[in-house]
């Protein structure tokens, strides 16, 4: 059992700064039509990216002026005009060095309103501006399965509500509630009806994934209303997913329907993470080692947690 813990505790102290620095910080290419083949463009980039900073290459008709970039959050900010022969619609944009932990949502808006949002990343650095208007946000479908899955401190908190719960309809209403849960919060936070300092809510989710620890870590099995604490603890995380939906951007003309594809990556990144901790499980209590690795969990999820409850109170302060 020592050596167990020492593992676990090796584990989390070696991977700790790697995995906190990852958060779900994807880049933010804003452009407007201000006037015909006229652009205002907006270029958010994650300061805590590794590797150097990603540029942008517009088409050759286009001629760019960018200004001095600033802070602004946890992105470098820089505007950009651009003056084009022919539009931007039927062309190619693209964004070089780019890294594998950083995606780049594109946002054009031309003179009529119309917005199209797209997708660019390591592997499909280019982007084809359409030529008709788009109608389905669906490069958020892509964001929310991004952030469920880069957001460790997320799926942590989903193993250990597995490793709580008992019986399989008692897991499915507390995967059930959860969902519910954040995507009250997520749709309540990005409409602006209720709001919270990010540093403050990272900071309590932290503290959710302490307190699963030491209940996992006493043995306990949660058989009856196992949803209601799923519930209470998936207000605070669906605060988390707004926060990094917010500070993106997103576009108001389809705020509903980006907010809708957003959570629906959300979840389909979450039943990915399930069927995976439910086989393990599975495996753990056929070959007698569910205590063994409830303990290993336990240890892992609690320095986890406490590492990142005293980093993100450390931001609130400073």
């Amino acid at each position: 059992m020592s050596s167990l813990r020492l593992g676990s505790l090796l584990f989390v102290i070696i991977f700790s700064p790697f995995l906190s620095a990852h958060e779900f910080n994807p880049a933010h290419l804003v452009i407007n039509e201000v006037a015909e083949n006229e652009y205002q463009i907006n270029w958010m980039y994650p300061i805590k990216n590794i590797g150097p900073r990603a540029e942008i290459i517009f088409p050759e008709a286009c001629s760019s002026e960018a200004q001095s970039p600033y802070q602004q959050g946890k992105y470098l900010v820089e505007k950009i005009d651009l003056i084009c022969s022919e539009s931007l619609k039927g062309q190619a944009i693209e964004v070089t060095k780019l890294s594998v932990l950083t995606d780049a949502l594109v946002t054009i808006t031309d003179r009529n309103h119309d917005v199209f949002e797209g997708l660019m990343n390591l592997k499909e650095p280019k982007l084809l501006v359409p030529l008709k208007k788009q109608s389905i946000p669906s490069s958020y479908l892509t964001l929310g399965i991004d952030h469920l899955i880069s957001g460790i401190d997320h799926i942590l908190f989903i193993l250990g509500l597995m490793f709580l719960v008992s019986g399989t309809m008692n897991m499915i209403k507390t995967i059930t509630a959860f969902t519910v849960a954040h995507s009250i919060t997520l749709g309540l936070s990005v409409l602006d009806l209720i709001s919270l300092p990010r540093t403050t809510v990272e900071a309590v989710i932290a503290l959710t994934i302490v307190f699963l620890a030491l209940e996992i870590g006493e043995n306990k099995q949660y058989k009856s209303t196992p949803w209601l604490i799923a519930f209470g603890f998936g207000l605070l995380h669906g605060l988390g997913f707004a926060n990094a939906l917010t500070e993106i951007g997103i576009a108001n003309e389809q705020l509903l329907l980006s907010l809708l594809f957003f959570n629906l990556g959300i979840e389909a990144g979450q039943l990915l993470m399930i069927p995976i901790f439910g086989v393990l499980i599975w495996l753990a209590y056929k070959f007698n080692k569910y205590n063994q690795s409830a303990t290993c969990v336990s240890y892992v999820l609690g320095t986890m947690g406490f590492f990142w409850l005293i980093n993100r109170t450390i931001g609130i302060i400073y």
